[in-house]
């Protein structure tokens, strides 16, 4: 699914999407517990839509990270559709966003020659190629 197809007021909505930006968790209460939520935005190729993150979701993703949510719903507040887990939905990390300054992080492990025993040629796996 895809962020221009979604209508206000739609259930089951299965969609992967890029975390843009996300704004600080605010706390509140209501009847009488006490939770976290928080608006991100989410977008793909054809668009994009505000998130809202409940609880725990808010604090896990991160602006960078691409989510897939299962179903969700859509809703509109103030004329803006808006997407979030309902009561039955699920958000996943599917991609982390990942900050680093060190050059080797990503370098693929060295290939030990060693270990492939004398007259044998090492096995070689696409990873180790690119």
């Amino acid at each position: 699914m895809n962020i221009k197809d979604l209508k206000s007021n739609q259930g089951n909505i299965d969609i992967t999407a890029e975390i843009v930006s996300k704004e600080e968790p605010r706390a509140f209460e209501k009847f009488g517990k006490k939770g976290k939520v928080c608006n991100a935005l989410l977008k793909d190729q054809t668009g994009q839509i505000k998130l809202t993150l409940w609880n725990d979701d808010g604090d896990l993703i991160k602006v960078g990270d691409t989510i897939r949510l299962q179903n969700g719903w859509c809703s509109e507040y103030k004329g803006e559709k808006q997407l979030s887990t309902g009561k039955f939905g699920k958000i996943e990390i599917v991609q982390k966003e990942v900050l680093s300054n060190d050059p080797g992080l990503f370098a693929p492990p060295p290939i030990d020659f060693e270990a492939a025993g004398e007259g044998e040629e090492p096995e070689f796996t696409e990873e180790d190629v690119e």
